[in-house]
């Protein structure tokens, strides 16, 4: 195994593993499945259960859930903080180095694309500049994301390409790196290689169909359990004011729900579609990772095929 080469020092320890892929496909509970098998403490990667008090719409797991295993980096922002790819880097790479150096398996689950890559692989993220991004946040709420992405499109038309016409952060984030840097956005990102720890990664995936079932119903359940009592309760503490926490899938159709843009109905609609296209953008991005080993969520013997997987790949 490789040493991690960041600026912080890298221990030793067991291997981690690392289960990824799309929503709803069982990636929780086959964590906590190997965290009880190996002597495991499980590190979210999931960027919306970072959030204190948002647990209804992210599908977090409740204390009793936990089955007694330590669980790190949920609940560690406020919903008016902005979550970001660079300080869940800093602080999960600590929180993996001490579960390793306890001598526990680091157990990485859940579906954040960008987080899982930044924790995985070397990535130093460009400066940010507060002028520059006012610039083009100014430019976002004056001319709308639509114009935006039009922009970037001009500018670097490979991250225009790669990133939603909708996703308005990030194609703020897109032309300040531009901007900063005179190169193309992607040129930030990480060359894949071996990932850091030596870490095993696999990929829980459902049949598209079987799958489709499963967020339907994790949708409505959500709302049934009282995901609009809890966006309520987060707008008393700010929720409107922050800038990612507002934006998740669910959270975002609720609001505008509040604000009489469409009723109940379709605000558990558009959550389930905007859901479902979501993991269709996962399984796009996680197939391209050839580190991935796959495996079927629906597979009755799937913690068994999850550790032969671990105990055959190379040291």
């Amino acid at each position: 195994m490789n040493p991690a080469t960041l600026d912080t020092p890298d221990t030793t320890g067991p291997t981690p593993i690392a289960v990824v892929g799309p929503t709803a496909t069982g990636k929780s509970d086959l964590g906590l499945d190997l965290a009880e098998r190996l002597g495991g403490e499980i590190v979210n990667i999931d960027a919306m259960q970072l959030y204190r008090g948002m647990d209804v719409g992210t599908a977090k797991l409740s204390l009793d859930e936990r089955r007694g295993i330590p669980h790190h980096q949920l609940d560690v922002l406020d919903v008016t903080e902005t979550a970001t790819v660079a300080r869940y880097q800093e602080s999960a790479r600590r929180d993996v180095e001490a579960i390793r150096a306890r001598g526990a398996v680091p157990v990485i689950v859940g579906g954040s694309m960008m987080y899982v890559q930044s924790l995985l692989d070397e990535w130093s993220f460009p400066a940010t500049d507060p002028a520059v991004r006012a610039h083009w946040e100014a430019v976002l709420a004056d001319r709308g994301v639509a114009a935006l992405h039009v922009e970037l499109g001009r500018v670097d038309p490979e991250a225009a390409a790669s990133i939603l016409p909708t996703d308005g952060r990030r194609i703020v984030r897109a032309l300040e790196v531009v901007q900063i840097t005179g190169r193309p956005f992607a040129a930030s990102a990480p060359t894949i290689g071996e990932p850091r720890w030596g870490t095993v990664v696999l990929g829980v995936d459902r049949d598209t169909e079987a799958l489709d079932a499963r967020i339907r119903l994790r949708t409505e359940q959500m709302f049934e359990r009282g995901l609009v009592d809890e966006v309520r309760t987060l707008v008393e503490v700010g929720l409107r004011e922050g800038v990612t926490a507002q934006r998740a899938i669910g959270y975002a159709q609720v609001l505008a729900m509040f604000d009489g843009d469409y009723d109940l109905a379709e605000a558990i609609e558009r959550t389930f579609i905007g859901t479902r296209r979501y993991v269709r953008r996962q399984r796009s991005w996680f197939r391209r990772d050839p580190r991935v080993h796959w495996i079927d969520g629906a597979d009755p013997h799937l913690v068994d095929s999850a550790l032969r997987l671990v105990a055959s790949a190379p040291d």
